[in-house]
């Protein structure tokens, strides 16, 4: 039985679904104006290693991510850039795109953008007027924070605090239009240097960030959904303004457990890497240079919850583990060439795996104990490399056992089956093995090594095994 860790109690809970066998996510999404950095990385891998664990425990997964595509960053980068805002989040969009799928990183189930749903924000912020929650101050429209019970309950901030802190930060227009300063905007009034706008009743403007995460989350997974996720630094004022606007619209809790992913750090004095302190490394710059399999594995591994400490040393070491991973993977497929095609089973073997189903189970279905799940896939790779040593194997076996560690791998976002070799022309590799073998075989052993030292110069390593000859591309 899954447990996760709540962020609104602060403790783990049972995870219980509200549809049997059905899992709705909504985890927040990038703001399109930039290539996204490690720190964005690191929450949509987090959580797809979550939805990859409850794909693997045979739960049907709806996953909404958002991207949004309006707000002051957006308005700001793409004047500068001379070109709409449009034309920059499209850009992004596909940037977004481009970047996560070397990391493994699954399409959501629907990707919404804000600005597709102005209609609905328009009518949620009525609602939210008409109810008493938001009142509406030249052209923008302010949420009562204090009207909402238990207003920053899931950041454990008191309102009192936090409107000392609302004060200081406000300009004096901004705070002469709020009853409170504690209030925010759901939405704002248009500034006539700005083209991006929506009529609207209270006149010309576009969402505040909040509300459009709650009009899509509610549009695609229901008034209650099971999993809202995000960075820890959403917890507020995002999600908890999230919270209060969506309770006070439906009566309904907004969401069962909340779960948020911990910050990357990069630096001796370990500073939370992100766009705005410009101490930040793109995705879309990484991937030229570090293997995207080996990446993934660095980020997944570390608890989602905990910080992770971005260093050439963890690269490095990740790169190591991947291609362990992959040569154990490599090591019992080949030595299956040679297995019994028989139907009979080795019963050794299965119980392995058994076992080591059961042990990577128990790990992550502890709020998704990465680090304990892969110790258990570290010790099934070294089984397989036994197991592809065995004086007998079992075909049935064999491939169940093969089958089982790709789909624990790929839980972790990595992929450990041989990639390209389907459609790749390798006759020639093969023949030039051919020859090696022939050559071994007629003792002219010069022969042998010159087919070698021309393999080794193409990119292909031969390795010689009880089984014969095996090849593998650097």
């Amino acid at each position: 039985m899954i447990h996760v860790f709540n962020t609104m109690t602060r403790t783990k809970e049972l995870f219980k679904t509200i549809q049997p066998g059905i899992v709705n996510m909504y985890v927040c999404g990038p703001t399109v104006y930039n290539y996204i950095h490690i720190g964005n990385a690191r929450s949509a891998i987090a959580f797809d290693t979550i939805r990859r664990y409850f794909e693997y425990s045979d739960y049907q997964v709806n996953y909404v991510s958002n991207f949004t595509d309006v707000d002051d960053k957006i308005i700001k980068a793409a004047h500068e850039a001379g070109i709409t805002e449009q034309a920059l989040t499209t850009k992004f969009e596909q940037a977004f795109n481009d970047d996560t799928a070397p990391l493994n990183i699954k399409p959501a189930t629907v990707r919404p953008l804000a600005t597709e749903h102005i209609s609905e924000i328009i009518t949620f912020v009525d609602d939210l007027i008409a109810k008493g929650y938001a009142y509406e101050a030249d052209g923008d429209v302010y949420f009562r924070a204090r009207k909402f019970p238990d207003y920053g309950h899931l950041a454990h901030q008191n309102i009192d605090d936090l409107e000392v802190g609302a004060s200081e930060r406000l300009d004096d227009g901004e705070l002469a239009r709020k009853e409170d300063p504690v209030d925010f905007a759901v939405w704002k009034g248009a500034d006539p240097e700005v083209a991006i706008t929506w009529d609207s009743p209270w006149g010309p403007g576009r969402p505040g960030w909040h509300i459009e995460c709650s009009v899509m989350a509610i549009k695609y997974l229901g008034n209650t959904i099971d999993i809202h996720g995000g960075g820890q630094d959403l917890a507020f004022p995002h999600h908890t303004n999230e919270i209060a606007q969506s309770e006070a619209h439906t009566g309904k809790t907004f969401a069962n457990y909340w779960l948020h992913n911990g910050f990357v750090t990069v630096g001796d004095d370990n500073e939370k890497m992100s766009k705005s302190l410009g101490n930040f490394v793109t995705v879309h710059d990484l991937l030229q240079t570090v293997n995207p399999q080996a990446l993934r594995l660095m980020m997944a591994t570390t608890h989602y919850r905990r910080p992770l400490a971005y260093t050439q040393t963890a690269i490095t070491e990740a790169t190591q583990i991947v291609k362990r991973l992959q040569t154990a993977y490599t090591n019992v497929a080949f030595r299956l060439k040679q297995a019994d095609t028989m139907t009979t089973i080795d019963e050794a073997i299965d119980t392995q795996v058994a076992q080591f189903k059961s042990a990577f189970m128990q790990a992550m279905d502890d709020d998704f104990n990465v680090a304990n799940a892969m110790t258990v896939i570290n010790d099934f790779a070294t089984a397989l490399n036994v197991y592809a040593k065995a004086d007998h194997v079992s075909a049935v076996s064999g491939e169940q056992a093969l089958a089982e560690f790709a789909d624990q791998v790929m839980v972790i976002g990595v992929d450990v089956k041989p990639s390209g070799r389907a459609t790749d022309d390798n006759s020639w590799i093969e023949a030039q093995v051919a020859a090696r073998d022939a050559a071994k075989k007629a003792k002219d052993y010069a022969q042998a090594d010159a087919i070698r030292a021309e393999l080794k110069a193409q990119g292909i390593v031969l390795e010689d095994t009880a089984q014969g000859t095996r090849w593998k591309k650097e």
